[in-house]
């Protein structure tokens, strides 16, 4: 099992929402009002007066064979416009109680 974290500009929300659905992951978290900036190119996303663009962050966790469809449509939508800012993480989920 592992677990998918995409942060995204909230411009991608209903995006990132229709890949879950297709995909049939029933299983998120969401969290709206996410604050950040990108690593190397992204402009800050502050929700503030300067910097008003703000992010969503979903987490989900996806057997192995989920993984590299769901990373495959987060590459897709940044390749459509990566000014807005899209980005996925997974990592290895060693229990879950």
């Amino acid at each position: 099992m592992k677990a998918v974290m995409i942060i995204y500009n909230i411009a991608h929300t209903e995006k990132v929402e229709y890949i879950l659905e297709r995909l049939d992951i029933k299983g998120y978290t969401q969290w709206d009002n996410v604050k950040g900036t990108g690593t190397f190119t992204g402009a800050p996303h502050l929700g503030t007066h300067t910097w008003p663009e703000i992010n969503g962050a979903i987490i989900t966790f996806v057997e192995d064979n989920l993984v590299q469809p769901l990373t495959e449509a987060v590459k897709k939508i940044d390749n459509v416009n990566k000014e807005i800012g899209i980005r996925a993480f997974v990592w290895d989920i060693q229990q879950s109680v």
